[in-house]
């Protein structure tokens, strides 16, 4: 998507906002600064203009000002009227910093120190400006178009003065003084958006949460670069422009992400190709809630879940992620989908699975993804358009693992004896002697008509004997339960799936939620 717009930008270290234009291309984020930049005739002073006005009988000097020492800020322009002294410079912007007037620097200057040296500087005054690039928001100056502005009101009321500077002041002289207009040969200026950072957006990362907390930042986001750059944060007018260029970023940045994936692939073997890859965030357990949540690069590759603390850029990064996981034992669980502005949908996707998760953060999008020893990682995304993307990969990243391993066999005892059992997608459930290799039973995934485990290492597995109709129970210890039980849910639920994979879609909480929005 491509768009352009206005948005501030907020500094979180003054708590002031400063007006900028965003333009979006399929590739980059670019941030743009209005400047007053020179076009023409020789400028001896590119940040400074001195400008002499003649106060004129009817308007005076032909502007307002704005701001003071008192506000933290300087004095600037605030208005500027049509036909008037200070338009008919042409040198002159709404948001110039007024730095000195007749000689006398006024930087550090009140509001009213400036206005009365204003009005009694006599019939020509010469002041120096300088365009204030980040102009806080809270002096409501019109953006208005590039070129000299004729605006007769800022449109806004200001907690500031607005002290309207076109009155005569205290001139003596009676007779018409003649306009002031620009020289022939005196440089012309001209007000325009500049570029001042421009962010690629291959691999970048969006926040909408204040760092490392569940704080979220009211109709603003963050954007990150692959390389940390960041725009800073940008603040919109409404929630509505807030959540479209949210929207717009994100689309831009998975496109990106689906052309890295297939430019990877093409180094892959087929049966180790990326199936998705992106950002989320991971909420840290038994840390300090400054650093409650911390950026992860997830990836689902051939056999295995990756977990990055930065994305993989060469063949190379593949093997130093920080986890890596069979995905056929791993369980993914979606916790929270925001329906709506106060509705939460908890999901428990999958029963007889137990999982405790402390569902009292904030944030609406949230998935685990459980491994091996009853460990979890708990994530969370911006959208609930990229939760059910993350759903519908990792089933199929799980459904591909197990249709092309096949089995997957496990060591395991019982009373003693060392055990084999195995999971197979064709066959069921096979258990056998580890040393002799002798079949003990084999069951059917449709025999399994239920189970129950201690949590810890064993697990009864209850099957129904084709001929009696009888329930059979059988026990096993394993090493890593947690493992096996995730596998057998795989295997299940591949087989489900290859069997009748409109049910499997329509178990999906997330993608239920994306068809109602």
């Amino acid at each position: 998507q491509t768009k352009t717009g206005i948005a501030l930008l907020y500094d979180e270290v003054s708590e002031n906002a400063y007006d900028i234009r965003l333009k979006l291309t399929k590739e980059v984020l670019t941030i743009q600064k209005q400047d007053v930049i020179c076009v023409s005739g020789s400028d001896h002073s590119a940040n400074h203009r001195t400008v002499t006005l003649r106060r004129q009988p009817v308007g005076g000097l032909g502007l307002s000002i704005k701001g003071g020492a008192e506000h933290k800020v300087p004095v600037v322009i605030s208005k500027i009227f049509k036909d008037q002294a200070a338009e008919q410079t042409g040198m002159l912007f709404i948001g110039d910093a007024i730095i000195q007037v007749n000689g006398i620097n006024v930087e550090s200057a009140t509001h009213e120190e400036v206005v009365h040296l204003l009005r009694n500087a006599g019939d020509e005054v010469t002041i120096t400006v300088q365009y204030l690039r980040e102009a806080p928001s809270f002096l409501k100056l019109p953006l208005g178009s590039p070129g000299p502005s004729s605006d007769h009101s800022s449109g806004t009321s200001s907690p500031l003065f607005d002290s309207g500077l076109h009155l005569n002041g205290n001139s003596t002289n009676t007779a018409p003084s003649s306009p002031s207009s620009p020289i022939a040969n005196e440089p012309k200026y001209e007000k325009r958006w500049l570029d001042t950072l421009s962010v690629p957006l291959s691999m970048a990362r969006i926040s909408r949460y204040k760092t490392g907390t569940d704080k979220l930042r009211s109709n603003a986001f963050e954007v990150l670069a692959l390389d940390g750059v960041s725009t800073g944060i940008l603040q919109f007018y409404t929630a509505q422009e807030s959540a479209d260029w949210l929207r717009a970023m994100s689309t831009n940045i998975s496109d990106l992400t689906l052309q890295n994936m297939k430019m990877a692939n093409k180094c892959c073997s087929p049966s180790d190709q990326v199936i998705h890859m992106g950002w989320v965030n991971e909420r840290l357990e038994g840390t300090d809630s400054s650093q409650l949540y911390r950026f992860k690069f997830l990836a689902l590759k051939g056999s295995s879940f990756y977990i990055f603390s930065t994305p993989p850029v060469s063949t190379l990064d593949w093997v130093r992620a920080e986890k890596i996981y069979n995905l056929c034992e791993v369980l993914f669980k979606i916790h929270k989908l925001w329906l709506a502005d106060d509705c939460w949908l908890q999901a428990n996707l999958y029963l007889g699975i137990h999982q405790d998760f402390d569902l009292e953060d904030q944030r609406p999008y949230c998935f685990s993804v459980m491994v091996g020893h009853g460990k979890s990682h708990y994530f969370n995304v911006e959208l609930g358009s990229e939760l059910a993307v993350w759903e519908k990969s990792f089933q199929r990243a799980i459904f591909l693992e197990v249709q092309r391993t096949g089995s997957k066999t496990y060591m395991c005892s019982w009373q003693g004896d060392a055990l084999c059992f195995t999971v197979d997608f064709a066959l069921g459930f096979t258990c056998f002697d580890s040393k002799t290799k002798n079949v003990l039973w084999r069951f059917k995934f449709s025999q399994l008509k239920g189970s129950s485990d201690d949590g810890k290492t064993r697990v009864k597995l209850l099957f129904q004997n084709l001929d009696t109709k009888q329930i059979e129970t059988k026990e096993l210890e394993f090493q890593d339960l947690t493992a096996v039980l995730h596998c057998i849910h795989s295997f299940i639920a591949a087989k489900v799936a290859s069997v009748d994979p409109v049910f499997i879609d329509s178990q999906s909480i997330a993608r239920k939620y994306m068809y109602s929005n």
